[in-house]
């Protein structure tokens, strides 16, 4: 498999400057920018990964470009370099994984639905002046931002589930700037995402993890070395090892930085063991060739909520959800409307269709109980399914998990912030949740999230009130 190294010998601070350099080096000679391309990549997608990378670099930055036949799509390697960035999305991949599964199905079952988000301050971080300023510039940017042929392979590839045309019009996709409204007013930071479902539901993961990094940027909050970050990741995996599980990496959202995450997938996926599965991030799995991981979040099942009402809300979520997988990406969210709730909806059939469960909230062995009991109720083995738990987990907790699940039920976990932003400096607490849905005949309408801890509900008070005497929730 040939390799080369690209330098870009100087940043490029505008793109047509970027344009204008007909040579970059290659191996210490000087070629064109289109012998750069591998297996039909544009000579117009290779300078926008050039300047999208290279406009913010404050040193020399380095391209690891991979030629092989078997792997059509491009890598970009920080390894053998320091490149410095600034808060910012550099590929439309940087993205949960989740998100593009929900993307495709609303694009096939609502595509006239729209979707109003807003941004919940949850930690009380107060912002530095011109901090929105900054933010706008950097969601700007992502409007550059799109599907290249080799990340759509990859993409393709890794999914064959999802209909070819999905990917097309992933290609055609581009973030509109003008659906996102931001307003500062002294620490405060207000956030409002407004248009069509299927076009907005691609803003939450990226806004946020630049939330993160632009906030410890600005700040001027210094993380410990990278050489600190990668020995507190191999610690961490190596007694994740010893307890005989496997994980993902959840991290996006909120993780330290695009560098920090960085990091911790490189040296999670170079860790000798079968521990690490994959992440939920889309980019970093094509980087560093392992498996995105994800099913759905919470607002699939909001928005069923604002369209067919809160008794049905779990039920017809799932059953369109097996309507277009078909029985792939298996793992059902439970705590929408709490578990108790899904579980009386969660019916003989969806329960033997579906691969398993995932705890996102609540006591984690309560939840596990209730699992067992409910797989044990409808004549199903438990250790025939999985529960994934993602809920603010650490060592500690995985190993208390693990202890009570080992031999009773299937058990896998998906690590966020504990890898990505254990830098040694306060982690943010911030979320950019759906608020209302407009269906595709109908009204705009209040959405609510009831979690199993009480604290974590969100929406409209009037709302939760409304669906906790409609569920009968008391």
């Amino acid at each position: 498999m040939r390799q080369a190294a690209v330098a870009v010998e100087q940043p490029l601070l505008r793109q047509e400057e970027a344009a204008a350099a007909h040579h970059l080096k290659v191996r210490h000679r000087e070629v064109h920018p289109a012998e750069l391309v591998a297996n039909g990549e544009s000579f117009q997608e290779v300078y926008l990964i050039v300047y999208l990378y290279a406009k913010r670099a404050e040193r020399s930055s380095r391209f690891l470009v991979d030629y092989g036949q078997s792997r059509k799509y491009l890598l970009f390697s920080q390894a053998t370099t320091t490149f410095s960035r600034m808060a910012g999305i550099s590929s439309i991949l940087d993205n949960d994984f989740y998100k593009f599964t929900m993307q495709f199905a609303v694009v096939k079952l609502f595509p006239k639905a729209k979707a109003r988000y807003q941004f919940i301050n949850r930690g009380k971080h107060s912002y530095p002046d011109g901090f929105a300023d900054r933010l706008r510039e950097r969601i700007n940017e992502m409007s550059a931002l799109r599907l290249t042929k080799g990340e759509k392979l990859f993409f393709a590839s890794r999914c064959p589930y999802i209909d070819p045309v999905y990917f097309d019009f992933l290609q055609g996709y581009r973030y509109d700037p003008e659906e996102v409204r931001i307003q500062q007013i002294g620490g405060e930071l207000e956030i409002h995402i407004e248009g069509y479902w299927y076009r907005t539901i691609l803003w939450e993961v990226p806004i946020m993890s630049m939330i993160c990094e632009l906030y410890y940027e600005l700040t001027d909050q210094k993380r410990i070395s990278d050489e600190e970050v990668v020995s507190i990741v191999k610690d961490k995996i190596t007694k994740y090892d010893a307890l005989n599980i496997t994980i993902a990496d959840f991290g996006t959202r909120r993780r330290h930085s695009y560098d920090v995450h960085d990091l911790v997938i490189k040296t999670l996926q170079g860790h000798p063991s079968k521990t690490f599965i994959g992440t939920s991030n889309v980019h970093f799995a094509m980087k560093y060739e392992t498996r995105p991981i994800g099913t759905h979040a919470h607002e699939w099942f909001m928005f069923h909520a604002a369209k067919y009402g809160y008794k049905m809300a779990n039920l017809l979520g799932l059953e369109h959800w097996s309507e277009v997988y078909r029985g792939d990406l298996g793992i059902a969210l439970s705590d929408t409307y709490t578990t108790e709730v899904f579980f009386k909806q969660f019916d003989k059939k969806l329960t033997k269709l579906f691969d398993g469960v995932r705890h996102d909230s609540g006591d984690a062995i309560e939840f596990a109980n209730k699992t067992i009991q409910h797989y044990v109720s409808k004549g199903i083995d438990p250790l025939s399914k999985t529960i994934i738990f993602s809920d603010g987990l650490d060592y500690d907790k995985v190993a208390h998990i693990v202890n009570f699940c080992k031999g009773k039920i299937g058990h896998s976990f998906g690590i966020g912030t504990d890898f990505t932003n254990d830098v040694g400096l306060p982690r943010m607490n911030i979320v950019l949740k759906m608020t209302e849905a407009f269906p595709d005949e109908g009204e705009w309408t209040p959405v609510i999230k009831l979690s199993d801890e009480p604290f974590k509900h969100t929406g409209d008070d009037e709302e939760i009130t409304l669906a906790k005497h409609v569920l009968n929730i008391h």
